[in-house]
């Protein structure tokens, strides 16, 4: 009895006693762990590392694999991605490469689709070789740096790779001419690992629309819509970047898994076709899609949009072969008159304050938990001011940061986005699957 009696106060004595040590333990501690924890908020760099030891930073677009077979042949033994890249001799008008493992590293980036693109004028069995030679590649450049890279296939697997401090590296075809209209081709990408597929690159193909080409099937034809279903039977995410309103409506419409813009922006800020419109963005909440916003210029700035514009009319005014322009002919006249244009028509500066515009504007039109990174990099000439390689991305989520984002909202834009939209993929995958269907 007594002993039952006294139990309340050994109980009190007990969590006074395990609070004094805990008071005690906190007191010790050094001032930089307690901040390294918990840092102030307008720490934005600790808050970002903090971050993003958690949640892998996720690109979704890439082009160094074109870059190396353009540049070095496919020779990995020509570039040593371990070293700045940057440095590297140039030819013609190739820009500086924007991708390299120590900026990788700078930059925290935790998961890397690595674009798998062919060019549309490669077309039919020798488009399907090419494709097959860069995941080739992308996996041999894993293979070479096995302490930096990873091959990642599902959402847990880029988990477990960012978990033991690699970059998960996954493929995405940017292009539906890349299957040369053949669904068992889609399916052995599939098993090769890509893990997305964009539907159309700058042309339409015979199922889909593209953004920069004459509407020819006015969204998916019959074949394509089989494209977006069998797309969702394996498991690979439908990209619509490039594609054209009336496609992103058909495979919105259709689409029963969550799809992707891997490199897109918003086309009530820059009015370029391959931006999304806002009646577009609203429609993601219900498929549960999320646009990775591009930092290509021209579809950042609506200055450099018009600049583009305004300079591919000058060059044809100048040169257009077989039968227009001034200069037709004389490729060193159009050359010096379109030199002295540029001199009277600077390029405007695009900024990385623009491309955080459109990532709000994403996020204010679909909500916070439609919104990623597409970076375009080493697929474009030049990036904004501030975002120039692949080492800047902090810097961008500090923009976000002083204009009130907090800590969840950035791991959302970072990675946990598009994590949950690979996941939900891989879930109605297995649905359709069980269920038996064969194509």
């Amino acid at each position: 009895m007594r002993v039952f009696a006294a139990r309340p106060l050994l109980l009190a004595v007990t969590a006074l006693l395990a609070r004094t040590v805990l008071l005690v333990l906190v007191t010790a501690w050094p001032p930089a762990a307690r901040s390294a924890a918990h840092p102030p908020a307008d720490d934005y760099a600790a808050r970002i590392a903090r971050i993003l030891q958690v949640t892998p930073l996720i690109d979704g677009h890439n082009d160094l694999p074109w870059e190396i077979r353009e540049r070095f042949k496919g020779d990995l033994s020509a570039i040593d991605l371990a070293a700045d890249t940057a440095q590297l001799p140039l030819t013609g008008d190739a820009a500086p490469l924007m991708t390299d493992i120590p900026r990788l590293r700078a930059g925290l980036v935790g998961g890397q689709f690595w674009s798998v693109w062919v060019p549309v004028e490669i077309k039919g069995y020798e488009a399907v070789q090419t494709t097959i030679e860069q995941i080739d590649l992308v996996k041999r450049i894993a293979t070479k740096y096995p302490a930096t890279f990873a091959m990642a296939y599902t959402a847990a697997d880029v988990r477990r790779i960012h978990k033991a401090g690699k970059i998960a590296s996954l493929i995405g075809i940017e292009g539906g001419h890349q299957i040369n209209d053949s669904l068992a081709v889609l399916r052995q990408m599939y098993d090769l690992g890509a893990r997305y597929m964009t539907l159309t690159h700058v042309s339409n193909t015979s199922w889909a629309d593209a953004a920069t080409d004459a509407p020819a099937h006015h969204g998916l034809t019959p074949f394509g819509e089989n494209v977006v279903r069998e797309m969702n039977r394996i498991g690979m995410l439908v990209d619509l970047s490039h594609v054209s309103p009336e496609t992103m409506r058909a495979a919105l419409a259709l689409s029963e898994a969550p799809v992707i813009f891997s490199h897109s922006g918003a086309r009530a800020i820059v009015d370029h076709p391959r931006d999304v419109p806002d009646d577009v963005l609203a429609l993601l909440p219900k498929n549960g899609g999320v646009v990775m916003v591009n930092f290509f210029p021209g579809y950042v700035s609506e200055a450099r949009n018009r600049w583009e514009a305004d300079r591919a009319a000058e060059r044809s005014r100048y040169n257009s072969p077989p039968y227009g322009g001034l200069y037709i002919g004389q490729p060193d006249r159009a050359a010096a008159a379109l030199a002295a244009w540029d001199r009277e028509h600077p390029r405007p500066v695009t900024t990385l304050a623009e491309v955080a515009d459109h990532i709000e504007h994403v996020r204010r039109v679909a909500g916070i938990d439609h919104v990623g990174l597409g970076s375009d990099f080493d697929g474009i000439p030049d990036a904004p001011v501030g975002l120039e390689a692949v080492d800047k991305y902090p810097a961008l989520l500090e923009e976000l940061m002083r204009r009130g984002w907090s800590d969840a909202d950035i791991a959302k834009l970072a990675g946990e986005n598009v994590l949950r939209v690979m996941a939900e993929a891989e879930q109605v995958s297995a649905r359709l699957q069980a269920s038996g269907a064969v194509p």
